[in-house]
């Protein structure tokens, strides 16, 4: 059985919670019709959506054609996209798991992977873990796209409590009590810079976006 530390058993306590009561997230990312298209112009097959929840982007990949690996933390989050799954005639391979644990898959294995809003789920330790695993499991000159929170606390809508420099839980809320680090750009540009980023900017609903590769 899996131990998870403190904040990773209150993420997925929450989300577990979430996805019983059906609050799923459907929507898509905006950029990912052009990623996408990026993956199918490089011949990209094999991706990793690193917390994949109740796979909404899981779903959209495996639509497109692409063989897509999902991994999340919540247990629930993990049924609800197998049902999706199923019910749609699509496949994907589902794992539950934390994003910050050694991920279970062999080096160089995928020839992308993304990660959408989900990364900043953690303190900057456990997210410098994941983002080498991410460089181990991802193939050279495979791509990556990540999404993370940019706002300020102050354009949080409900009370929270500071627990780290830039990491902060709301007391409140849909997330009430799951870890949120806030990243800037030149913190992404640290923590990725094994990489070699192509770009950095920021979506109409105030997330960084990264697209980058593992450099060959």
């Amino acid at each position: 059985m899996t131990e998870y530390t403190a904040d990773e058993y209150a993420t997925k306590t929450r989300w577990d919670d979430i996805y019983k009561s059906d609050r799923l997230m459907v929507e898509i990312d905006e950029n990912m019709p052009k990623i996408t298209e990026l993956f199918k112009t490089h011949e990209v097959t094999k991706i990793l959506d690193l917390g994949c929840g109740a796979g909404r982007h899981t779903i959209y990949l495996a639509d497109h054609g692409f063989d897509v690996y999902g991994i999340d933390i919540s247990t629930e989050g993990i049924k609800k996209a197998a049902q999706q799954l199923h019910d749609l005639n699509l496949r994907a391979t589902l794992t539950t798991g934390s994003i910050y644990h050694t991920l279970p898959y062999d080096s160089n294995f995928f020839d992308s992977v993304i990660s959408i809003r989900v990364l900043h789920h953690g303190r900057i330790e456990a997210i410098g873990r994941a983002i080498k695993e991410i460089e181990r499991v991802v193939k050279p000159n495979g791509f990556i796209f990540v999404t993370v929170r940019k706002r300020t606390p102050k354009k949080f809508r409900f009370p929270f409590k500071e627990i780290a420099p830039r990491t902060y839980v709301p007391l409140e809320g849909l997330e009430k009590g799951v870890v949120h680090y806030l990243f800037t750009k030149k913190i992404l540009e640290k923590e990725f810079k094994a990489f070699n980023i192509h770009d950095i900017w920021v979506d109409s609903k105030k997330y960084y976006c990264l697209l980058g590769q593992k450099v060959g």
